[in-house]
């Protein structure tokens, strides 16, 4: 897309909007991965929501920095600092307020995944309305080989590509291609390369702008009808998750994992 350049990439990681022709593009970041951080989960919730109240914007494109991951899911930095229960939740509510800007917003939300997709990542993509992808963007759920789970984003990509395919991506933590992703909905559309991507984006916004945005608002409500509850279930999920993160074995994995 050529809607103008985002913010630098800040060191603690950031979230950048821009605006034009009807089209939100939020871009977010860490230079970890495009790990996800406390106050990237913030901005990126606030960043959707904003856009989405506003009159001018009819679809929003969510993307993140740079050529490597689209995203390396939670923090690892974040994760070994959480001290008790409390703070485990309010980290992993993060996740959840994203996960619920994302369906409650009135207007379509387009992922652009460029790379590879981990835990978060997996989320933010199975909440998005349309997500188009590299053919190198894989996809993984590898919380339970860090002593927790998928809780928290669990709901939506259950909900995109069904309780089987969930259930084995949870409990395997095993990596699947984007033709893998491609074929249980996951992505809509996987293409070969950088420069075809955005194409793929620019055609299908542009798509998105240019239709009735009634029409186009029925539909997401329809594709996320049976979610009014998703508030209150998200956040026992962050509870649980916040709990799970405290255990010893947790704590071992969190730590090998992050000397890797």
């Amino acid at each position: 897309m050529t809607l103008g350049q985002h913010a630098p990439l800040d060191a603690g990681g950031n979230v950048s909007t821009l605006i034009a022709d009807g089209v939100a593009d939020i871009c977010f970041g860490h230079p970890k991965s495009n790990s996800l951080p406390a106050t990237v989960l913030r901005d990126l919730a606030l960043s959707i929501a904003d856009v989405s109240a506003r009159a001018d914007v009819r679809v929003v494109v969510v993307r993140s920095y740079g050529a490597g991951a689209f995203c390396a899911g939670a923090s690892f930095d974040e994760l070994s600092s959480i001290r008790d229960a409390v703070q485990g939740k309010a980290f992993f509510m993060g996740f959840a307020r994203v996960i619920g800007a994302m369906i409650k917003s009135a207007k379509p939300i387009v992922a652009r995944v460029h790379g590879k997709a981990v835990g978060g990542g997996v989320g933010i993509v199975a909440a998005a309305d349309y997500a188009i992808a590299t053919s190198n963007a894989s996809v993984r759920l590898s919380e339970l080989a860090v002593g927790i789970g998928p809780f928290v984003v669990g709901p939506a990509i259950e909900r995109k590509i069904g309780t089987g395919a969930f259930g084995a991506m949870a409990i395997d933590a095993d990596w699947r291609d984007a033709a893998w992703a491609e074929r249980h909905g996951l992505y809509a559309r996987v293409v070969e390369n950088a420069a075809a991507l955005d194409a793929e984006v620019d055609h299908r916004v542009g798509a998105l702008a240019a239709a009735n945005p009634e029409a186009v608002m029925g539909i997401k409500r329809a594709v996320w009808t049976g979610t009014d509850d998703w508030s209150a279930l998200l956040e026992q999920r962050a509870e649980t998750s916040g709990t799970l993160v405290l255990s010893e074995h947790t704590r071992r994995a969190i730590a090998q994992f992050g000397t890797k």
